[in-house]
């Protein structure tokens, strides 16, 4: 399923169980128009994953808010959790093996990891 995430929508769509891919972009930036049907192109593959598009030129609150600075950045968000965040634009085998990871994750060990973080000071 394909998103414009906004300001408005993006708490629920992101807060929710499952997996969100988003992709950071702008419409000046000749990556972002290379990656663009790479991303649409895996949103037709994968009908169970959300993939949010976020055009931070009009939602830079969004991406002042996850320190976006370059853009494309791909986030993976599951289960409300973010598990991932690079800048730049992958190549169709790459975002494929990323979502395979995603998909792979032990979301009670990643949940332990993050409690486990404060105490380690």
């Amino acid at each position: 399923m394909l998103v414009d995430l906004t300001k408005d929508n993006w708490s629920t769509t992101v807060q929710s169980d499952g997996i969100v891919l988003v992709d950071f972009w702008a419409p000046w930036c000749g990556p972002c128009r290379l990656f663009g049907p790479i991303f649409e192109a895996a949103a037709g593959r994968h009908p169970d994953i959300v993939f949010g598009k976020v055009n931070t030129e009009e939602q830079p609150q969004l991406a002042a808010a996850y320190g976006i600075s370059a853009i494309p950045t791909l986030m993976a968000i599951r289960d409300g959790i973010v598990v991932f965040a690079q800048a730049g634009a992958l190549p169709e085998a790459a975002l494929e093996q990323l979502i395979a990871q995603v998909r792979a994750l032990d979301m009670d060990e990643v949940r332990r990891r993050m409690a486990a973080q404060p105490a380690q000071g």
